[in-house]
């Protein structure tokens, strides 16, 4: 499907020619696209304003002072000083490290400490600060193998009944710390790129070999994903997205990824295995992981921006159709100055999967009308900006 960039009756919007079913469906990237500056000052909290000043805006359009005191204000952010004040002294959240939900039956009252960590960055958070410095010391733990039964964390009762269960909770373990670290920046730290190295290559080898065909086997009534296969993560994304120079030492493993993320998932349900204990594949990405309906809204808002995020910072956002349509979608509900303003919307949107409640949303008062645009308000900015587009500040 060809597109074009243009301004239509509803403002700035992708103008979409009727599909070519034979052709791959590509995304015309648009020449500009508008910032609304100004809107943003007026309506936006403190945490996507300090965002807009020191990732989307040029150089030396805010004065020190003003970042100073933008700084101070994001701090002090409520958001943030709830996340902080739930932190316990070893730097953990909640005693666990890949929960994206609490888990009451586990005892578990918040999220982990990964999504908290990640949390806190999107958040605008610099990453020096103490509540960063504080998990960095476990996150390094994960990442160095050390084979305490402590570093399971939430695994660890199941690991006592189940051994089988521990190798492949340190595994995933180490992806999501690895992919928290790289967001916060430590592109150049040896151990966050050396555990890059490894995961990436046990990716490639997943790539090529037979397993990416057909990672399944059949045990009893379930499909169980073969204990050999080691697809893709989130994580193991999100890694290659935060690590530039990474993904050009390895571009011919970003292109193989992109193409594998491109096909259409599997439909059949499975789950892992490990003795009797059935663990649900939560983080495992076997395909498109996008759904849209046939006007390009999302299914899952909040995943399909962190998504198309990820896909932007690869340089592979034309390798999904799906991603270009929900990008279409959302660019058509912008007005005339940048702001995404749908139809309907009456609070934040949810997250059936709550892959992506880390990231989204960033304000906190879902009353007010403009304060529910600003997020994908801003994060269309951001992709944009990411996409090298020419961006037009109003």
């Amino acid at each position: 499907m060809g597109g074009r960039f243009g301004t239509g009756r509803n403002g700035v919007g992708l103008i979409v020619s009727p599909p070519d079913l034979n052709a791959r469906w590509s995304l015309d990237l648009p020449k500009t696209h508008k910032v609304p500056v100004s809107w943003f000052k007026t309506y936006a909290s403190a945490p996507i304003r300090w965002r807009l000043s020191t990732e989307i805006l040029p150089d030396g359009a805010a004065t020190e002072v003003e970042i100073g005191d933008l700084r101070a204000e994001l701090l002090s952010y409520r958001k943030i000083a709830q996340a902080v004040k739930k932190q316990q002294h070893n730097g953990l959240w909640a005693r666990n490290i890949l929960g994206i939900a609490p888990a009451k039956t586990q005892g578990i009252t918040d999220v982990g400490t990964v999504a908290r960590y990640r949390q806190l960055l999107e958040l605008g958070v610099p990453s020096h600060e103490r509540c960063f410095r504080l998990a960095n010391r476990t996150l390094f733990r994960i990442l160095s193998r050390d084979p305490d039964p402590a570093l399971l964390f939430e695994f660890r009762k199941f690991a006592k009944t189940y051994p089988e269960i521990g190798p492949w909770a340190r595994g995933l373990m180490r992806e999501a710390s690895t992919a928290a670290l790289a967001r916060a920046g430590l592109w150049e730290d040896p151990r966050v790129r050396g555990a890059a190295h490894r995961i990436a290559t046990d990716n490639s080898h997943f790539l090529r070999s037979e397993l990416a065909a057909n990672p399944f086997v059949k045990k009893g009534s379930r499909w169980v994903l073969n204990p050999a296969a080691r697809p893709p993560t989130i994580f193991s994304v999100a890694i290659l997205a935060f690590l530039p120079r990474f993904q050009r030492e390895r571009a011919g493993f970003v292109d193989r990824l992109a193409s594998y993320l491109a096909k259409p998932a599997p439909r059949r349900t499975y789950v892992l295995q490990f003795g009797r204990k059935v663990v649900q594949p939560t983080f495992y990405v076997l395909g498109e992981p996008l759904k849209a309906d046939s006007t390009g809204h999302p299914k899952d808002l909040p995943f399909a921006l962190h998504w198309i995020e990820l896909l932007v910072r690869l340089g592979q956002l034309e390798s999904s159709s799906a991603a270009n349509r929900i990008l279409g979608r959302l660019l058509k509900d912008c007005n005339k100055h940048g702001v995404w303003s749908p139809k309907g919307l009456r609070t934040f949107a949810k997250s059936p999967s709550k892959l992506a409640d880390f990231a989204y949303p960033l304000e906190i008062d879902a009353k007010n009308a403009e304060r529910r645009r600003a997020d994908v308000t801003f994060r269309l900015s951001l992709i944009a900006k990411l996409a090298g587009w020419e961006l037009e500040y109003t």
